[in-house]
């Protein structure tokens, strides 16, 4: 498979995982998911931006990252943003720093999922350059999530994405997989959980066990773990980002990432055609992808 169907396959499947879950989010959950909502969130409309940063600068700028998010917004405010962003963004717009004003709203940090949910654009950039993965997954997560954990959060849904668009089916180990990300990340609560998900897979338990170990809510830790379990205890792209909406929860964003990570590895062509039909700005999200395999192929 091209490298070129992986990287559009993740950004496609982020913004159908996304798509998916907006769709039932508050239902109760174990239901059966059918297809996509009529719209994507906040989610995609970040990763979005995220995307077009990179191609502009051929890398990371803080500063154009920001008030790319900020005209997505202004634009689009109706796309389910938290309370937290347009705060943010409207101290960055007064003159304060992009990695600073977060913090000014929020001391400490966030760890909410807000930055992990749009990071599939890095991972796939920087899929073969794991220490600049970490760096910049930092850097673009500290815009709106500046704790620690929000920051090692994203970088670990990052590295799940490149470690998918690095991998060929049908020959993922599925434990390696997962020691690769643990021996990525430094913090326990990560290492845990994903201990949890090795566990989680050998005794193939229960939904409701899943979402008691992993989690299913809008805490970082607890929905990037639940996002790559999905993806491994799926042998499809769309078994992964139905099992993970049907989770329940925070719906939109673990289908978006879920999607993201399968997209990456099953590439586009696996995702189903109907979907892909149905996804609102399809076509500009395909070329974004395109742009970001030329940069990286150049």
């Amino acid at each position: 498979m091209s490298l070129k169907q992986k990287f559009i396959g993740s950004l496609v499947g982020e913004g159908v995982g996304d798509s998916l879950g907006a769709g039932v989010e508050g239902f109760p959950h174990f239901f059966e998911v059918r297809e996509p909502g009529a719209r994507y969130t906040d989610d995609t409309h970040m990763m979005i931006g995220i995307a077009e940063s990179l191609i502009k600068n051929k890398g990371f700028n803080g500063d154009d990252m920001a008030k790319t998010f900020i005209k997505h917004y202004e634009a689009e405010p109706w796309r389910g943003y938290g309370p937290g962003p347009p705060r943010i963004f409207a101290l960055i717009k007064k003159g304060v720093s992009w990695d600073e004003a977060a913090l000014k709203i929020y001391p400490g940090g966030s760890f909410g999922n807000g930055s992990a949910m749009r990071i599939a654009p890095v991972g796939i950039f920087y899929y073969n350059d794991q220490e600049r993965l970490k760096d910049i997954s930092y850097k673009s997560s500290k815009i709106t999530h500046s704790h620690e954990l929000g920051m090692e959060g994203a970088a670990l849904q990052a590295m799940a994405v490149a470690l998918a668009v690095g991998s060929e089916p049908p020959k993922l180990n599925r434990y390696e997989f997962l020691e690769k990300l643990n021996n990525f990340t430094s913090f326990d609560i990560y290492k845990k959980k994903l201990e949890s998900i090795e566990i989680l897979l050998e005794k193939k338990e229960e939904r409701d066990r899943i979402i008691k170990d992993l989690g299913n809510d809008v805490l970082v830790f607890n929905s990037v773990p639940t996002a790559i379990y999905s993806f491994l205890a799926n042998s499809d792209f769309k078994d992964a980002v139905t099992y993970a909406v049907g989770l329940g929860g925070d719906t939109d964003t673990i289908g978006a990432m879920t999607g993201a990570i399968a997209g990456a590895y099953y590439g586009i062509d696996a995702i189903p055609q109907e979907w892909k039909n149905k996804l609102e700005n399809y076509e500009y999200i395909e070329k974004l992808a395109e742009s970001l395999w030329k940069i990286k192929s150049m």
